[in-house]
């Protein structure tokens, strides 16, 4: 919450809640996910039809609400009110995603992370070779990308009897935060020299 109203009550794109946001809404979906699937007894097939009933509704408010669904140019509060329920719910349907193809399916991590990165790949094909929506493009890219992160995730901590590398949770997650702030830090430099350039 307090990252959140950080970036909300921020004027400008500021890396460190941006992402911070990202990564809470992340832990936040899957363990919405999890009540979903085991307090509830849902099971991941109907979490995931329910929540991605959500995202669309969401979606399809946002649009009424404002207008206009905008994912590249936010100035506006209540756009970025939407953006991030939307990526909290997208969380969420990721996570369900991800652990059905991965352990309902029986597909395994491995290969449910190959199988998630060549949707990605095809949702990037469809951006220059379709006139499909933009927008839509975005909401599904990213919605793959949940899955596809706990996929790898899972690979890095599940033991090698279930199918992982046995890294184990925190040097994993250490992996993973100095990879992001190396490549936050890298974009925002590419970002900042880009500007100075141009002005």
């Amino acid at each position: 919450m307090c990252t959140l109203f950080a970036q909300v009550k921020s004027r400008h794109y500021h890396p460190v809640f941006y992402w911070g946001v990202v990564v809470a809404t992340t832990t936040v979906g899957t363990t919405t996910s999890d009540y979903f699937d085991r307090t509830l007894g849902l099971g991941y097939v109907k979490s995931s039809i329910i929540l991605l009933c959500v995202v669309i509704a969401m979606l399809v408010v946002w649009r009424h609400a404002t207008g206009a669904i905008r994912v590249d140019r936010i100035t506006a509060r209540k756009d970025e009110v939407f953006y991030w329920l939307t990526i909290l719910v997208s969380n969420t349907l990721g996570t369900a995603l991800g652990d059905f193809v991965a352990t309902t399916a029986g597909v395994g991590f491995e290969r449910g992370s190959l199988v998630f990165a060549g949707l990605i790949a095809l949702v990037a094909v469809a951006r220059y070779s379709t006139t499909l929506p933009g927008t839509v493009l975005f909401w599904a890219a990213y919605v793959l990308t949940r899955p596809l992160g706990a996929t790898l995730g899972d690979t890095l901590t599940k033991p090698s009897a279930e199918g992982g590398l046995g890294l184990g949770r925190i040097g994993s997650s250490l992996v993973i935060a100095v990879a992001m702030v190396v490549l936050i830090a890298v974009t925002s430099l590419r970002k900042r020299a880009i500007a100075i350039m141009r002005a």
